[in-house]
């Protein structure tokens, strides 16, 4: 069973700086993909980054430039640097494992990232 536990998020005025990081226990595989989807208040969830166990990044257009995603395989951890923060970054982020074994998805339970102008 994989869990996932994110931590990093809080208040941060525009234009600052945070990292999230999320810790992955359980049995992690190298083809697993991991990444960080954000829900804001009255919207759906959507994907932010992700990162496969090789490397290879993807964003959604919104944050490219100002997030970086990156991954330590031995320790079983995401990290999401997000810079220049914008109050449009408000939301719950939370981290996911896809396992492209079976298509399965884990999820972690969100941690609140709110940026005041």
């Amino acid at each position: 069973q994989v869990q996932l536990v994110e931590s990093g998020g809080g208040l941060v005025q525009a234009g600052g700086s945070l990292r999230l990081s999320c810790a992955a226990s359980g049995t992690i595989f190298r083809g697993d993909a991991m990444g960080w989807y954000r829900q804001a208040p009255g919207k759906q969830r959507e994907l932010v980054a992700r990162i496969t166990g090789f490397g290879t990044t993807n964003y959604v257009d919104s944050v490219k430039g100002r997030f970086t995603i990156s991954r330590d395989n031995d320790k079983n951890t995401v990290y999401l640097q997000m810079n220049s923060l914008k109050p449009e970054d408000t939301a719950v982020y939370y981290c996911n494992l896809y396992r492209n074994l079976n298509g399965r998805d884990y999820w972690g339970k969100g941690t609140l990232v709110t940026v005041s102008s």
